[in-house]
């Protein structure tokens, strides 16, 4: 994969801890007991909860703020968010989408066991988010040192962050391996009842493919490890859903 960052799969939701001889920066928060694995996953390591020095958010949908604010006001770690995603980690449901997302509830029969994992974890009612720092674009001075790359469209605010000197990129939400109101698998955007503009999604395709990345860390589904070029290229053929 890329030395030194990890993928954590929780439910069908995949968070990252990113090793640096800073500390360690994560990257979103999975679900809510997301924060039982962030514990295992340290100890796994042989980390310690004090290694954390920040924790990143990619885009501030629901299913990627799970333990936010509890590694917030727990352990005093500051949580950084693109200031265009501010406000969904105030209100994290009440998020824009292209599409009503009732017909790929009742349609989408593939999506139904990530529908109902997301309903046992309790994906859907995260713990607003009560301080944040913001960042905009460039290079973000956290462990690890990651390039902020602008990719709007599945959120007003999404960015995805490159690691040039590991050559991976962790792509949040930007294109995904395993399309959750779908399940639907390969390289594509996510469905238009989670997306707020596809359009913008599909252009911001350019950006990841222009980082060069070997390795893709995508927001579900397994990572990519074809170049960042061909994985845009094949979810930009596949288009909006």
């Amino acid at each position: 994969m890329a030395e030194g960052i990890h993928c954590v799969q929780d439910g069908y939701v995949n968070w990252f801890i990113v090793e640096s001889s800073e500390g360690l920066t994560i990257v979103d928060a999975g679900l809510a007991d997301s924060w039982k694995t962030l514990r295992k996953a340290l100890i796994q390591l042989g980390r310690h909860p004090e290694d954390i020095k920040v924790l990143v958010l990619t885009h501030g949908h629901f299913d990627h703020l799970g333990f936010a604010e509890q590694i917030r006001s727990r352990m005093g770690v500051p949580v950084h968010v693109h200031e265009d995603d501010v406000p969904l980690t105030q209100h994290p449901r009440q998020y824009g989408h292209a599409r009503a997302r009732t017909p790929y509830f009742l349609t989408q029969t593939r999506a139904l066991p990530m529908v109902a994992s997301f309903l046992w974890r309790r994906a859907w009612w995260p713990e607003p988010i009560k301080e944040v720092q913001r960042f905009r674009d460039g290079e973000l001075p956290v462990p690890g040192s990651p390039r902020v790359i602008p990719t709007p469209g599945h959120t007003l605010g999404h960015c995805a962050l490159h690691f040039p000197d590991r050559g991976a990129v962790i792509a949040g939400d930007a294109v995904v391996t395993l399309n959750p109101y779908r399940g639907t698998t390969g390289p594509q955007i996510v469905s238009g009842a989670a997306t707020v503009d596809e359009e913008r999604a599909l252009a911001s395709l350019d950006a990841i493919a222009d980082t060069g990345a070997k390795t893709v860390f995508v927001g579900h589904g397994q990572t990519w490890t074809h170049g960042a070029e061909k994985l845009a290229d094949i979810a930009l053929q596949h288009g909006p859903t």
